[in-house]
């Protein structure tokens, strides 16, 4: 259908906006977490196929890590397998970490890579066990009570954090032009494989492959004040005194806590996006306004 002369010049001007954008990034890093709504819905789930798509047209190297919790939460309600969890992560015992394996390295990581191919892209798919990709180690958790004298060490299972990531295959799926797309499933040194939360994952990689973007796609807005209202353009410092006076908190935490990390560790800026926004992606890359909570180190 031909635009009309309005609609035409509209469409003009955004991408008139976005051209000084797209010189600043390419053959940058770009990490994407992708989870929450927008691996549901399927609107959305077109929309960032077609975004990451974009991304690599225009010279940049997006590198997608997923979650897929609500899926590996329903194939397990469905063999009748009980979740449970601990400080939010779940109890991964053996039955249930060849369920993770299942979903994340299969189902949920071939349809992403089946949508980015279908739009025009070459994305291949890769779980940590994939040429030695995530090392992983077994993840400690500790639980004290006031009554306590000493803190418990509780075992959850098969659930990891990152010892280091192969830089090396990533790098060479972007320069061969195909688009990474990373299942958090991690291994030791022994082939156990782990299961490892999604946003950590991708702050690694966005780490040592010292991206100039780390991407964080979320159910809210972005990271509110304590009155509701949207911030961003925020510094390492002013990030760190929110978490201090309370105001981040909770299931938040670990995700701006991650982002944290990232950028102190050397990745230019991280955002926290809201993935329930159709092509979020795109406007917080090539537009002024952007969807979500910037974070930058002015030190780095």
């Amino acid at each position: 259908m031909a635009l009309d002369r309005d609609a035409a010049i509209n469409v003009a001007k955004v991408l008139s906006e976005a051209l000084p954008y797209i010189q600043q990034y390419i053959g940058k890093t770009i990490v994407v977490k992708y989870g929450g709504n927008a691996m549901i819905d399927e609107d959305l789930k077109q929309s960032f196929a077609r975004d990451v798509v974009m991304m690599k047209l225009v010279g940049m190297n997006p590198v997608v890590v997923h979650g897929g919790g609500p899926q590996i939460g329903d194939l397990l309600k469905r063999l009748n397998i009980e979740s449970h969890f601990v400080n939010g992560m779940r109890v991964t015992d053996t039955q249930t970490m060849d369920v993770v394996e299942m979903v994340l390295g299969g189902s949920v990581n071939k349809e992403i890579v089946n949508l980015i191919n279908q739009h025009g892209g070459k994305a291949i798919g890769l779980t940590g066990k994939d040429g030695k990709l995530i090392q992983a180690s077994k993840l400690k958790v500790t639980h004290k009570t006031p009554d306590m004298e000493a803190s418990e060490i509780i075992d959850i299972g098969h659930v990891g954090e990152v010892k280091s990531v192969n830089t090396d295959v990533i790098n060479m799926l972007c320069d061969s032009d195909f688009i990474p797309v990373i299942a958090p499933v991690g291994v030791d040194e022994s082939g156990h494989a782990y299961n490892i939360n999604a946003d950590l994952v991708a702050g690694k990689v966005a780490e040592v492959l010292q991206a100039e973007k780390l991407m964080l796609l979320t159910n809210t807005a972005g990271l509110l004040d304590k009155e509701g209202k949207l911030l961003t353009g925020l510094s390492t410092q002013q990030v760190d005194d929110l978490i201090a006076d309370g105001t981040i908190y909770g299931g938040m935490l670990p995700k701006i806590g991650c982002a944290l990390d990232a950028v102190k560790a050397g990745v230019r800026r991280a955002h926290i996006i809201d993935g329930r926004v159709a092509h979020a992606t795109l406007l917080e890359i090539f537009t002024d306004t952007g969807v979500g909570t910037l974070i930058t180190n002015p030190e780095g």
